[in-house]
Parts: C-alpha cells; structure tokens; sequence
C-alpha cells in the first residue's frame, strides 16, 4: 500500500468545468450491509457495492470466518452492474484477519468474530495498533468474550469465540469514535438477550453515521429504539432476513469533485445523490452554499454551480468531521478567513488530521493556525511544493484539490485514496484532460 512516489497534481486554473462524474458506492454503507448480511437467515444482493481496499479487507475477513460472498457482473438496461451476493454460515474460528487501516473493519468484524466458535486473531496495518479500539474490546469483555491484547486494548489481539455472546445492558464511551456503538449494535440481533447500549463520555461525533447504522439494523429486520434523553440504544434478539440492496454512492468522496467546480467554476453533477440519506456527506449541499455555490437536485443528480470565488466558512464539523480535509482545502483558496471547529475527535483518524492539514497547507505557503479542536485557515498566496497524506485518503485528495490551481504541487503516495475510491487519479484525470 505504502507509495512515496510523488503524483504531479492536475493544475486547471480558472477554466470552467462542466462535467458529470459517477461516484463509486458508500464504504460506510458497503461495510454495514456486509456485516447484517453476514448474520441474515437468507442471502443478500448487494448491488454497485464500493471495490476498495477497505470493502476489501472486510470481505476477506468475512470470508475466513465461514461467509460466503460471490462477485458478479450482470448487465441491466445496456450498464455492466457489480453485484456481491452474500450467504451466511455458522462463523468458524482458527483464523487470522487483517484489517489494514480501515477503522469500520477493525471496529465491526471482532464483535461479529466474537459469535464464532474459536480463536480469531486480529492484526492490521502499523498505524491500525494507534488507533482507538479499547472500548470496543472492554464491551466484548464486559459481555464475557475473553480477549488477549496484552492490557493495551488496542491491535493486535485474539478473541476466543464460544459460538453466543449473552448481550444485555452495557455503557460504553463512544467519544473518540462513533464506530464503537455502532460495531455492538450491528451484531446485537445475534446476541441471546440483545443489547441495551448506553453512551456516557464526551459527546458522540458523527451522528449521521450511527442514525445509519440504526437505519440499516432495521432495513435488514431488527427492532431498534432509541432512547434520546439518556443517549442509550436497545436492539432486540431476533432473525435478520436478506436483503436486495442497492449501496448509495458514497457522497463524502463526492466533496473532490463538487470542489473542482469550486475552485475552478462552471457545473459539476454528481449521478445518483440520493433524495433522501443518512449520510454525513449529504451536508455538503447547505456547506459548500453558504461557500458560494448554487446547488440544486435533478433526475440527473445533485449539480453544484461555482464562480471559481469560494467564500470563508465558520462552521462546527463535529458531525461531519470527515468532511474536514476537502473543506479545509476550499478554505485556504477563499477570499475569507475560515474557522473549522469541534473536530478534536479527527486527531484519531487514519492520521492527525488536524496537525496534518496544518503542516501540509502551510508549507505551501498557507496560514493554519491549530488548536486542540478546530482549525483557523486565512487565505495566503500557495506555491509549488510536496503535499504530504501520512497514508490518509481524505489528506490526499485534498492535495489534488490545491493542485487545481497552485501549479507544481505534488501529493506523496496518491495510491492511499485506494482505500475508499479504486482508481483517484484515472477519474480525476478523465475529468481534467
């Protein structure tokens, strides 16, 4: 995965775009729906699925426990449609999974891991041991799964799976990650007595992602209720049936290329924005207005008009935090200063993102000025220079976005955007040339 060749960005300039782009499916959604249908009492289609090195490495998780999962191609109204056909079975252990740097696979896979019977070992990439993970392994330990992580909670680790888990009544502290409520509640259908999940701790980021989650649950046939007033979710025991499912694309990808009429103007559309979604990219629409943009919605898509004039923003991301890197890059180019805010949680990401994006954007030339939970961007003349990504997907199409219109930039290791979209820079450059 490691790439330290430098990829010369596009430049384009302030010539008007007018294009419309395919975006491939939700890792978010790809991820989940893996998961539920794994545990369904009948097989599932999932149709235009995300191909990636993340949606990969939970397939390939999925398939050492026992899952059957077969990949197809089949041709509807003249178009070539992916479809992943997915067949649960009884979960085997005596396996060894790896989950990369993907935080949904290193998250969601050990409390679905924890329902098979035998040793399951878990191990990632170097990064995959810094990142967050304890409590989810204190959750399967308070339900009486036996861990072996050596008391430092986190990669590498081995679970010892007796076939069930009991569930029942659990508080965890899903501050740093809203992917630990969401990884016990995707499985607890398949726990005896289900689960009463509450969150106390700092307060819950990426709340788009967990309405997902609890939206997905009940697609597939579970019984969810929330209880908003003490922040705690009950999922009942009970059969998930197969679901033919069709994977949205994922719209926080989509904030590179609604960019390149940012920067640049003219019209970008976006095929197949869903009318109506959970997720977190959807806010890009009211963000990137109040940036300068006309955004309206078609059969077409969702299209963004922009003057290649992007104005400042001050805005809490604490529920879109993944959003941060591509707006970050809109506001270094604005004629305001912008202030980012409530994103300290993105400092457990695939890298520091926030310490990231200040370094890079200023040795550019930038001025970011960091604090522990936000980021204040004023607009400054870039240059020329290497954009660095720390094997950060979102750190690397950033760069692409200042490439647009800073000549002679370079993003170190492009092949990162791997993880959530197959090929970056072949669309990128299909767009541009």
């Amino acid at each position: 995965m490691t790439n330290n060749a430098h990829w010369p960005a596009i430049y384009r300039g302030a010539t008007p775009v007018d294009i419309s782009v395919v975006i491939p499916g939700s890792k978010s959604v790809t991820n989940r729906a893996l998961i539920l249908a794994a545990q369904a009492k009948s097989p599932s289609v999932l149709r235009r699925p995300l191909v990636s090195r993340d949606s990969e490495l939970m397939m390939a998780g999925l398939k050492a426990l026992g899952v059957g999962i077969e990949e197809k191609t089949v041709t509807i109204n003249a178009l070539e449609e992916l479809q992943w056909i997915v067949t649960p079975a009884a979960l085997r252990g005596g396996v060894k999974i790896d989950v990369g740097n993907a935080g949904t696979v290193m998250r969601f896979l050990p409390p679905l891991a924890a329902l098979a019977t035998g040793e399951v070992a878990f191990d990632g990439d170097p990064r995959s041991y810094e990142r967050p993970l304890g409590p989810v392994i204190k959750a399967l330990e308070e339900l009486g799964v036996s861990v072996d992580h050596d008391n430092r909670y986190s990669l590498p680790l081995k679970l010892h799976g007796t076939g069930s888990i009991p569930g029942g009544n659990l508080t965890i502290d899903a501050s740093a990650s809203s992917q630990f409520l969401s990884a016990l509640l995707l499985v607890a259908p398949s726990f005896d007595n289900g689960i009463v999940a509450k969150h106390q701790g700092g307060s819950l980021p990426s709340m788009p992602h967990i309405e997902m989650t609890v939206d997905m649950l009940r697609d597939f046939g579970a019984t969810v209720e929330i209880h908003s007033a003490n922040q705690s979710w009950s999922v009942k025991p009970g059969a998930l049936h197969g679901k033919d499912l069709v994977i949205e694309p994922d719209l926080s990808n989509a904030a590179p290329f609604l960019s390149l009429a940012m920067v640049c103007g003219g019209s970008v559309t976006i095929a197949d924005w869903p009318k109506l979604t959970t997720q977190p990219g959807d806010q890009l629409r009211s963000i990137l207005t109040a940036m300068g943009a006309t955004v309206s919605m078609s059969d077409a898509g969702l299209t963004l008009k922009g003057t290649g004039t992007i104005h400042g923003i001050d805005i809490d991301l604490h529920d879109v935090g993944e959003l941060t890197p591509s707006i970050a890059a809109l506001a270094a180019l604005a004629d305001s200063p912008s202030h980012l805010r409530g994103i300290s949680h993105l400092r457990l990401h695939e890298t520091d993102r926030l310490a990231a994006l200040t370094r890079e954007i200023n040795a550019l030339g930038g001025n970011v000025v960091e604090e522990e939970s936000a980021l204040h961007i004023t607009p400054a003349p870039l240059h020329a220079g290497v954009f660095h990504t720390y094997e950060d997907h979102r750190l690397a199409t950033a760069g692409a976005v200042l490439g647009l219109v800073v000549k002679g930039i370079e993003v170190e290791n492009i092949a990162t955007t791997r993880k959530t979209l197959p090929d970056f820079p072949g669309l990128w450059s299909s767009l541009l040339v």
